[in-house]
């Protein structure tokens, strides 16, 4: 298999790069690149940018107004947006909900709710996990009742990223209670605006609001938005969670930030000289390099598997991506040595507000935050039993 760009593909990094360069609001990379805090302005400023060009959903089929992208182009277009320090997109609608809306959607839904997505108009957060129904999620409680033409929903979603600035929530409800417990779970669209509906933030280890609690108190939901047929949500969890983890792993996001990581470790000096020219630590730092190399020729191999969804390899990607997100920030920590310390809010808004230097005073907070990534969309370990069952057969 030859893992090589084709020149059609290297003409696309280019024409993706000179875009990103000419556009991307130079205040938006620094935070990106800084770790400081994004606003919800800054996001949609960047996605309505991307929405303007056409490349908001680049990656959906032509049929749905996308540019019809290979996974090789995908791969190329987040890379290079990672690289220039470009907010990562909002994958709950994008990336997540949309896939299954083309795949399993009425004729109603895909024409209602794509363009919206497309367009930069709503804002999507999951619905998944529940307390005591993360890992075990085929468990979750939160119950939907048809009353006719309508759905009354009851119960609580937690872990909810963003759900203070979504416009809908796509949610995993009990429909039944009669059989497996996989067999009776559905996939509802939720309007957040719906009376009903409470959001309570969960404050992180960084002391940011990304999270919430979301709770539906007899909250009224058009039948019409079930997806596909009632009973059969859990089919349609499994479709989407293999684009959710491949998302996750993060490459060029990763490559971004070992270029930081080698940048603190030449400023940094230990024993009078660069820790960059400590031979230990620049072999740990290239062992991590090493092992984000081979993820990205995993990436593209599973990419080149053009028209099928992801499988068990998404979980391969999952469990490496994000044990190398960890390692990095690891390593960034021990380089800051002394200055690696507890952060203040101010610093994540104000360069300089730090007691160390401006490269490092946000790293603490990036270094707790990243703890979650080998957690969410579905834990390693978890991972780790679907390799061990789909693809040992154990």
């Amino acid at each position: 298999m030859d893992l090589n760009f084709s020149s059609e593909e290297l003409a696309f990094r280019d024409e993706v790069r000179a875009f990103v360069a000419a556009h991307l609001p130079q205040d938006i990379r620094r935070k990106v690149t800084e770790h400081r805090r994004l606003e919800k302005s800054d996001i949609v400023r960047w996605q309505q940018m991307l929405a303007d060009k056409g490349w908001l959903a680049g990656h959906w089929p032509h049929e749905f107004g996308g540019c019809g992208w290979s996974p090789i182009q995908i791969h190329i277009f987040d890379e290079e947006c990672s690289l220039a320090g470009a907010p990562r997109l909002v994958p709950f609608g994008l990336a997540m909900v949309a896939p299954v809306i083309m795949a399993f959607g009425s004729d109603w839904q895909k024409s209602h709710y794509l363009p919206r997505i497309r367009g930069n108009t709503d804002w999507w957060c999951q619905g998944y996990s529940e307390p005591g129904s993360g890992s075990d999620l085929a468990s979750l409680k939160c119950r939907a009742v048809r009353e006719g033409d309508e759905y009354v929903v009851n119960g609580q979603k937690t872990w909810t990223t963003l759900a203070q600035h979504a416009d809908m929530i796509f949610c995993l409800v009990r429909t039944s209670s009669e059989g497996r417990k996989q067999e009776g779970i559905s996939f509802l669209l939720i309007d957040m605006h719906s009376p009903g509906i409470t959001v309570r933030p969960i404050i992180t280890n960084n002391e940011e609001h990304e999270v919430n609690e979301v709770w539906f108190d007899s909250v009224r939901v058009p039948a019409k938005n079930l997806v596909g047929e009632e009973g059969k949500g859990w089919t349609y969890a499994k479709f989407l969670l293999g684009y959710e983890r491949t998302n996750i792993a993060g490459v060029g996001a990763s490559k971004r930030e070992i270029a930081k990581l080698k940048s603190i470790a030449k400023y940094e000096k230990r024993n009078g000289r660069p820790l960059i020219e400590d031979p230990r630590f620049a072999a740990r730092i290239a062992s991590v390099e090493i092992e984000l190399m081979a993820l990205e020729m995993t990436l593209l191999r599973v990419a080149a598997a053009r028209g099928k969804s992801p499988g068990p390899e998404a979980s391969i990607l999952k469990i490496k991506g994000t044990e190398i997100q960890q390692a990095i920030t690891e390593l960034a920590m021990e380089a800051m040595g002394p200055y690696a310390q507890p952060y203040s809010d101010d610093s994540m808004t104000r360069p300089g507000a730090g007691l160390g230097p401006d490269y490092g005073e946000t790293l603490a907070a990036h270094y707790f935050i990243t703890r979650k990534t080998s957690i969410y969309g579905g834990s390693n370990e978890i991972q780790r039993n679907i390799i061990s069952q789909m693809v040992l057969g154990l």
